[in-house]
């Protein structure tokens, strides 16, 4: 019995290495040991990224060739330094930084020594490339921009870093990948599947064929092509009118959530961060922090929405019943609270209604309302979390959720804010009534203002912004950007306001701006612009704001506009806002004075004033 258990295991012990052997040998052909194997080189045919069109199929990014010099650490020999980089053009010191940095990284799977030849550059060292052994030239694509606009919706592709390679196994040293905007977003869409060729090497290390006869090779699947929802010409007017001057613009499609324009203003043209020039050119975008070229501030500028809000406020004080469409507040310049308060007010003086007072901007006839829902409460926590809930309804105070690369989410505050700064409960509604007019805590994004004005357009509704219209031609039907998302402001109590909005242009502070046969409803606004100095708190120049939609009884856009330093709102942001209503919906522009003066009307002598620090937020 025991020498038969004997004879048992060892057969048992023998089938397993027999099977384990010819598992490795025969089968195996996993990507992992097959890069070990010294008698096999890898080979990666890189895919065609795909093309971005415009939502009328104009043509914005497509590709074009480009020659990596690659290196397998493993395989190099020795070879003439100068030589090789008289060739390419390259300082001796960086050759050897790079080729150390792929020594650490893998002695066996190929790194990136010099990206992105030109096919000039490619041509002369191809002649050569049998004098460098352990180096080959890898084929693969650039963006080829056929736009000078709209860097910030495009975004640009580099090379992965480490980081990103122990996150994501199917990229290896030298890939490139989306870095920002719709490149970065839609990056497994775009990018495709890499193919792979296993090539036979000799004892020699010379190839001498496809192993297995190439059945194990794979071929690329080309990246799928993607249609933005962005109106080229109407994106490259707004950028054109943003010269000269910080801020963004956004317009929305009210019936669908497109983004139709998403400009950020200074920006940069998107061929700049192309090849080998891409990395200096990055960096002195980078670097230039006073004017920010690469921070989108149609998404990523949090600032006081001034005036505009106050359509907010009054529709959340009709949802509340504190006040009616017939309602009339007393405005004698000045709105007093407290012991020592006051909140001025331009509106001249007189009795105003909902209208009156949206089209004049009463601060006065705001306040009132905002400090009645507050106080309509038991406690003012209970006040201002629900304000803050009926906010955030519109899309305020939170990420949108949409499909862009980057956001900021602003500030909504609620009751456990005002809690956290007044200890015991020591605040009431006169203590955050700078709330009811847009300053204050409240912090808002262009893209979040034209979504709060697409939401009033449609009369109570909104439909999540969205930048990508269809992916291969196939439209985008994700319930998330179909569905539409409901305010919590009963339909009925829009109509008031919205004739408020009308009345801006045709008797109120933007009656001057008025657009040939298109009835538009807007809301001017001015932020207070506050810095530090030295230590101290400083006043500059107002913030220009604006939000329109158009036509009134058909809405097909609804705009924001955000000039920092612009002064008050109907001189730079209205203007810009009329423009740019126009340009869309007519096609062309009538008002060729106004237009005129916007495009070489220039911002940069309040941008050069001295200052120093960050935009002054108050925290109470």
């Amino acid at each position: 019995m025991k020498k038969l258990l004997l004879y048992l295991i060892i057969i048992v012990t023998g089938i397993i290495f027999i099977s384990r052997l010819f598992y490795l040998q025969i089968y195996n052909t996993s990507y992992a040991s097959l890069s070990e194997d010294n008698a096999i080189k890898i080979i990666h045919d890189y895919p065609e990224r795909g093309a971005v069109y415009d939502r009328n199929g104009k043509l914005l990014v497509a590709n074009q060739p480009s020659y990596d010099v690659m290196v397998i650490p493993r395989e190099l020999k020795p070879f003439d330094t100068l030589e090789f980089c008289s060739i390419l053009n390259i300082p001796k010191e960086k050759l050897e930084k790079q080729l150390k940095k792929a020594k650490r990284y893998s002695r066996r799977v190929a790194s990136v020594i010099v990206p992105q030849l030109t096919k000039d550059e490619y041509a002369f060292l191809q002649e050569k490339m049998h004098k460098f052994k352990g180096f080959y030239i890898q084929k693969r694509s650039l963006r080829n921009y056929h736009t000078d606009h709209g860097a910030n919706i495009l975004g640009y592709i580099a090379e992965v870093n480490n980081a990103i390679i122990k996150k994501d196994n199917y990229y290896i040293s030298g890939d490139l990948i989306g870095m920002q905007g719709v490149e970065k977003q839609y990056e497994q869409v775009l990018r495709g599947k890499k193919g792979v060729k296993y090539i036979q090497k000799d004892r020699f290390s010379r190839d001498i064929g496809s192993y297995k006869e190439g059945t194990i090779d794979t071929l690329p699947i080309p990246g799928k092509d993607l249609t933005l929802t962005i109106d080229t010409e109407l994106q490259q007017y707004g950028e054109e009118l943003m010269i000269n001057k910080r801020g963004g613009i956004v317009v929305l499609e009210p019936s669908t959530g497109e983004i139709l324009a998403l400009v950020t203003a200074p920006s940069y043209k998107p061929s700049l961060l192309v090849g080998r020039k891409r990395s200096p050119n990055f960096t002195k975008l980078y670097n230039d922090t006073i004017a920010k070229p690469l921070f989108d501030r149609g998404v990523q500028g949090a600032y006081p929405p001034g005036s505009p809000f106050k359509t907010l406020t009054a529709l959340i004080g009709l949802q509340e019943g504190v006040i009616t469409d017939h309602s009339s507040v007393y405005c004698s310049g000045v709105y007093k609270y407290g012991k020592k308060s006051k909140m001025g007010c331009h509106c001249g003086t007189g009795r105003r209604h909902l209208t009156t007072a949206v089209s004049r901007s009463c601060n006065t006839y705001f306040a009132t309302t905002y400090r009645n829902v507050i106080e309509k409460y038991d406690s003012p926590k209970e006040g201002m979390d629900n304000w803050n809930a009926h906010a955030k309804s519109f899309g305020l105070g939170a990420f949108l959720n949409n499909d862009l690369s980057s956001g900021n989410k602003g500030l909504i505050p609620d009751g456990d804010y005002y809690d956290r700064y007044y200890p015991g409960n020591q605040w009431r509604g006169i203590t955050t009534l700078s709330n009811a007019i847009g300053q204050g805590e409240v912090t808002t994004t262009p893209i979040q203002l034209a979504n709060m004005t697409a939401a009033i357009a449609n009369k109570g509704f909104f439909y999540t912004p969205h930048i990508v219209k269809a992916i291969d031609n196939t439209p985008i039907e994700n319930e998330h950007y179909t569905k539409p998302k409901k305010t919590t402001i009963d339909k009925e109590h829009f109509s008031p306001v919205i004739e408020g909005m009308h009345e801006v242009y045709t008797k109120g502070t933007a009656r001057a701006l008025q657009v040939p046969d298109i009835e538009i409803c807007g809301k001017t606004g001015t932020s207070e612009n506050y810095t530090r100095i030295d230590g101290k708190r400083v006043q500059l120049t107002d913030h220009s704001i604006f939000i329109a939609f158009a036509p009134k009884d058909d809405p097909k856009i609804a705009i924001a506009v955000f000039i920092e330093n612009g002064y008050w709102g109907s001189r730079s942001a209205g203007r810009i806002t009329s423009l740019m209503i126009e340009k869309y919906l007519k096609g062309h522009v009538t008002r060729t004075d106004l237009e005129k003066w916007v495009l070489e009307h220039s911002l940069e002598e309040e941008y050069a004033k001295p200052l120093s620090g960050e935009p002054f937020q108050i925290n109470r």
